[in-house]
């Protein structure tokens, strides 16, 4: 099987994958499949490897072996019509973050940690590149901006065209906002 051009399966400085566009999305996903599952002791290992002794091929392994993870989550997020690379590349920032900041001392696999991590990075990305008009990330507008989501989905509105005035005021009703 001779090996596309487009995609390059390895970043040059490390040996972890990247995906480079949609196309090398499958390619991918084959990659990251190759990598272990690390068991509760293995994981373990490689935690206190990497925290008590600074191993950073210790944490590339916690890493490389939860890339599974990052990109089933990050694929929840296609929805909002941003690149599929650019959402499972923040995925995995919000892994590695995940990695440098796991508490050892709480009784939680890694993955279980990771998965809010994952979440974060990847609202926060949503966040800042929805738009062209950048919207406040408060609290309060965080949740407006997630509720306006699920309302259009129920709604059965999956593209951005613009609304009828009808469904407009409709979602503002439901929101309690101004019309």
């Amino acid at each position: 099987m001779s090996e596309r051009k487009d995609i390059i399966p390895y970043s040059p400085k490390s040996n972890l994958p990247v995906v480079v566009d949609d196309g090398g999305l499958q390619a991918y996903i084959e990659k990251i499949k190759q990598f272990p599952v690390l068991s509760e002791e293995q994981e373990r290992q490689l935690i206190y490897q990497f925290k008590e002794q600074g191993d950073l091929k210790a944490a590339q392994t916690l890493i490389t072996s939860h890339l599974r993870l990052a990109v089933k989550i990050a694929l929840t997020y296609r929805r909002y019509g941003l690149p599929t690379a650019d959402l499972i590349s923040e995925a995995n920032i919000g892994l590695m973050q995940a990695v440098k900041k796991f508490d050892t001392t709480k009784n939680v696999r890694l993955s279980t940690y990771a998965i809010l991590w994952i979440k974060a990075a990847l609202n926060d990305f949503v966040l800042r590149s929805w738009s062209l008009v950048k919207i406040g990330t408060v609290a309060a507008q965080k949740k407006l901006f997630y509720n306006l989501g699920r309302i259009k989905a129920r709604l059965g509105l999956y593209d951005n065209k613009e609304l009828e005035p009808k469904v407009v005021e409709k979602i503002a009703d439901e929101l309690v906002v101004a019309k």
